[in-house]
């Protein structure tokens, strides 16, 4: 058995200083994650500051119209939240996408955003890992690679991000709100996890001893509550996804034209199990605004954002598998809104 410390914060910013005070402490909240990786060895922190019981577990509505979800909410009730399910049903489907039912009433919003990758090699203690173990290499390069990047990646590291709850708030364009030492800041989720570059240690920009303490939704009156998430995977529960799609998209029918189909006066797409973070496929979204939502629409969005695809020896389908969701999701929102593309498919 390893020994480590334990202390129950017993407020926000006592969190943050006891972390902040060693630099091999931790936050832990529901634990699904960390605890696994202490158990495998990749992880072996010194000290763990315990946040669960902290007044962080609520959803707030916000005087805009956004929720404020805490940090501690429960993966469960977040999924299962009535503001959640009828403003921002691509939020609900991810969540419920993920892990198990009693896996989803442990983890915590937090938690789910601050999960490492569940690629082998770095759980695999006695193999050569850079996001593990800085400057030992990448085994996934020449390894088994089916289940990593496509996109974004660098020589130095090739694994994708795992969360399913963290693309669609990728693509509903969250913000992370964090307390440090120096006060609250705030970080829009596509800019809070990171690409590997030569630095794949590092998931996310959060500096030692930042607690996230809520994730703040905006406003999206009808692209949010248009939207879906799809998730490929090898089997039917409990799997990571292969390619994982969020996606919103709000169709203005007042300059339909005779066909009746109107054109995308706002889209918002986030892809999954393509890169080391949630990657929002801006390059689709900005090839369809304007657009008519067709299938020949979608496609070619499609083929924009994957053009920058880098498959590896043994996931050459995902830039195929990514393409075909895409379009797949986008058509069956725009069918659901009464576009016409049920006729013209």
């Amino acid at each position: 058995m390893i020994p480590f410390e334990y202390s129950r914060a017993t407020d926000p910013h006592a969190a943050v200083a006891a972390v902040r005070e060693r630099a091999d402490a931790v936050f832990l909240a529901g634990g699904t994650n960390l605890v696994d990786h202490m158990k495998l060895g990749v992880a072996g922190p010194g000290m763990l500051v315990d946040v669960s019981r902290l007044p962080l577990d609520r959803v707030e509505e916000l005087p805009d119209g956004g929720l404020r979800v805490g940090a501690t909410v429960r993966n469960s009730d977040l999924a299962a939240h009535p503001l959640v399910r009828r403003r921002y049903p691509v939020l609900s489907q991810a969540l419920l996408a993920g892990a198990s039912g009693q896996l989803r009433n442990a983890a915590t919003t937090a938690g789910n955003l601050l999960q490492r990758t569940r690629c082998d090699y770095f759980q695999d203690v006695t193999t050569p890992c850079n996001k593990r173990e800085p400057g030992s290499g990448c085994s996934a390069l020449t390894g088994h690679s089916r289940n990593h990047a496509i996109l974004g990646a660098s020589e130095l590291c090739v694994a994708v991000h795992p969360s399913d709850m963290a693309v669609a708030m990728a693509a509903l364009d969250a913000t992370v709100v964090v307390l440090g030492a120096d006060g609250e800041r705030r970080i829009s989720l596509a800019d809070f996890h990171r690409l590997p570059g030569d630095a794949p240690e590092r998931d996310t920009v959060l500096g030692h001893g930042e607690l996230i303490t809520a994730v703040e939704l905006p406003p999206l009156p009808y692209a949010a509550a248009h939207s879906a998430y799809r998730k490929v995977r090898e089997r039917a529960s409990f799997a990571f996804a292969l390619v994982s799609v969020a996606a919103a998209l709000d169709i203005d029918r007042e300059v339909a034209g005779a066909d009746g189909i109107g054109t995308v006066r706002d889209v918002r797409i986030a892809l999954g199990g393509v890169a080391h973070k949630p990657w929002r496929a801006t390059r689709a979204e900005e090839a369809l605004r304007g657009t008519r939502p067709t299938e020949e629409s979608f496609r070619r969005a499609a083929d924009a954002e994957l053009a920058a695809a880098r498959p590896l020896a043994d996931n050459g389908f995902k830039d195929r598998m990514a393409r075909n969701t895409m379009v797949s999701v986008l058509r069956g929102l725009a069918m659901e809104g009464g576009s016409g593309m049920e006729e013209r498919a």
